[in-house]
């Protein structure tokens, strides 16, 4: 079967020269299976010469079996490098003697290139010797092309599905960047209405505090005026700082039982006659660890949001639970705790499902026209969350909502003794004040305060030049008064630097807001909150003076 000295057809290839009719009969049988097989069938020796090739050998390479039989490729194709890629296959394949399934690229003979899936063996003889490869092929054009076109289709898509995901990406972008936009126009809107209606009443009593014949009581009630929006103003700045999480909290461990048993009183008093308040407090203690301002005014931005839904008539429920877990609110991982968890519940008109995302937000309010500024809840909110906990709202329209505020519980506090407030005198008696304030308003205006109460100011407007005048003695000053927020050394860092160069000498911080503060809670310093009235000022330097805390 692989002798190639007979140049006779086998089938289309060689005739053995087999010299019985058997032979001849079991060679006939074999080229028609051959035949019969689809595709390319063929065989080559050892020099790659075709011994035998079916009809679709010879519609590939497009010419006789007489004139391919005892050929090479390099001789009947006529494309030469084709030729050269398929005969140095066919020569690994016959000195590895182990088969493979390639891949081809081939030329048809009407020009036209198509590809083939070739599966080559090595021919052995009956003593186990290579003698030449056996080979049969099936042209894959149209599958490779719907692969390629497949891997395009799935690149064009691939493609389009990321330019969408950017699209879409961008587009979120912009709706949170316009959603950022309208949250602080509406924060800043509020702001500047509340703050225009503080300004109006101080601008308009300042005004007629200039008329020379005003008379004493007038004049009385428009100080009364100035001074009460001031207050009113810094409790709204308050209320803001709460909302952010940025106010500077002043943590006390204290009994929430007590202290709602305490307020209740002034609670009723808040909400008006027709308001009932009902306790529900457990028989042990339920201490927490927070601001107690801060909580009570949480607790009365709650009650008036209630007395408001039930229109002014009705029982407010004030609940107290220890020892609770504090659940996922608003899609917030929840803790296991343990919590004291503070309810104020109404029945009220409830809140309608649409708002209830909106509620803690600044400035936001369903109430009538000067009915509320949208502060409350928000204030409720950023003390809630800068303590550590959450508040949580369950609402029905029509039949009342329970706001919860949750508060980490702790441990009750060891037995001290009692702080004793002692009483000083405003008068500042001639001590000296190194004033540090880098805004020249607020400067001065504090130094010539301290000089009309009898204190001695000397005012420099940086840390620096603050610690130049006192030097390495203190420089006869009796007390630093320093704002926080100042280029350069900040005022936490001066009283850092002044306890440990001169630590007898007392610093007192101010200041309107500050991220520090807020961060470093525990600076270590007296500190008096902007807008300070004369009194105040006075008071704190005296009582720092005298080894008190201020607060």
């Amino acid at each position: 079967m692989g002798d190639d000295r007979s140049g006779q057809p086998w089938g289309h290839g060689a005739d053995a020269g087999a010299s019985t009719d058997a032979a001849r009969a079991q060679l006939a049988l074999a080229a028609s299976i051959i035949e019969a097989v689809p595709g390319v069938v063929f065989a080559k020796d050892r020099q790659g010469r075709l011994i035998l090739g079916n009809a679709g050998t010879t519609a590939l390479i497009g010419l006789p079996p007489e004139d391919y039989i005892g050929r090479t490729d390099l001789e009947v194709l006529r494309d030469r490098d084709q030729a050269l890629r398929v005969m140095a296959n066919d020569r690994r394949i016959m000195e590895t003697q182990e088969a493979e399934q390639i891949e081809e690229e081939v030329s048809l003979p009407d020009g036209t290139r198509a590809v083939w899936l070739s599966t080559k063996a090595p021919l052995f003889d009956a003593a186990g010797e290579v003698i030449g490869l056996v080979g049969s092929s099936l042209d894959i054009t149209e599958r490779k092309q719907a692969e390629e076109e497949r891997l395009a289709l799935n690149t064009m898509l691939e493609q389009r599905v990321a330019a969408a995901i950017a699209e879409r990406e961008q587009v979120e972008e912009a709706m949170r960047q316009s959603q950022k936009m309208e949250a602080v126009g509406q924060l800043t809107g509020g702001v500047a209405h509340d703050f225009n209606n503080l300004l109006t009443i101080i601008r308009s009593s300042v005004d007629l505090l200039r008329r020379p014949d005003l008379p004493d009581d007038r004049r009385r009630r428009y100080l009364d005026a100035v001074s009460d929006t001031v207050d009113r103003a810094a409790r709204l700045t308050r209320q803001l700082l709460a909302f952010a999480r940025r106010q500077t909290l002043k943590p006390e461990t204290f009994d929430v039982c007590c202290k709602l048993s305490e307020v209740v009183d002034m609670l009723d008093t808040l909400t008006g006659a027709r308001v009932d308040i009902a306790l529900q407090l457990p028989e042990q203690p339920c201490f927490i660890d927070a601001d107690l301002s801060q909580f009570e005014t949480a607790l009365v931005n709650m009650a008036v949001n209630a007395r408001d839904a039930m229109d002014g008539t009705g029982t407010i429920t004030l609940r107290v639970t220890a020892h609770r877990t504090l659940p996922a609110i608003r899609g917030h991982a929840g803790s296991p705790g343990p919590f004291v968890a503070v309810s104020v519940v109404d029945h009220g008109e409830g809140i309608a499902p649409q708002h209830l995302a909106a509620i803690f937000e600044p400035f936001f309010t369903t109430k009538g026209v000067g009915k509320g500024t949208g502060l409350g809840l928000s204030q409720v909110f950023g003390f809630a969350k800068q303590s550590g906990g959450d508040v949580e709202v369950e609402s029905t329209p029509g039949q009342g909502s329970t706001f919860t505020l949750y508060l980490p519980q702790v441990s009750e506090p060891a037995q001290g003794a009692k702080s004793v407030n002692v009483t000083v005198a405003p008068r500042g008696h001639g001590s000296h004040v190194l004033v540090v304030e880098d805004n020249v308003e607020v400067g001065g205006f504090a130094s010539q305060i301290l000089e009309d109460l009898g204190y001695h100011p000397h005012w420099v407007t940086n840390a620096d030049a603050a610690l130049a005048k006192l030097g390495r003695d203190g420089g006869g000053f009796d007390i630093v008064f320093s704002d926080v927020v100042m280029p350069g050394m900040g005022g936490v860092e001066l009283a850092h630097t002044i306890r440990a160069r001169l630590p007898h000498l007392p610093v007192i911080l101010a200041s309107g807001y500050s991220h520090v503060l807020v961060d470093d809670a525990e600076h270590g310093f007296p500190l008096l909150n902007k807008p300070y009235s004369a009194e105040q000022l006075s008071s704190a330097l005296r009582a720092t003076l005298r080894g008190q805390q201020i607060g």
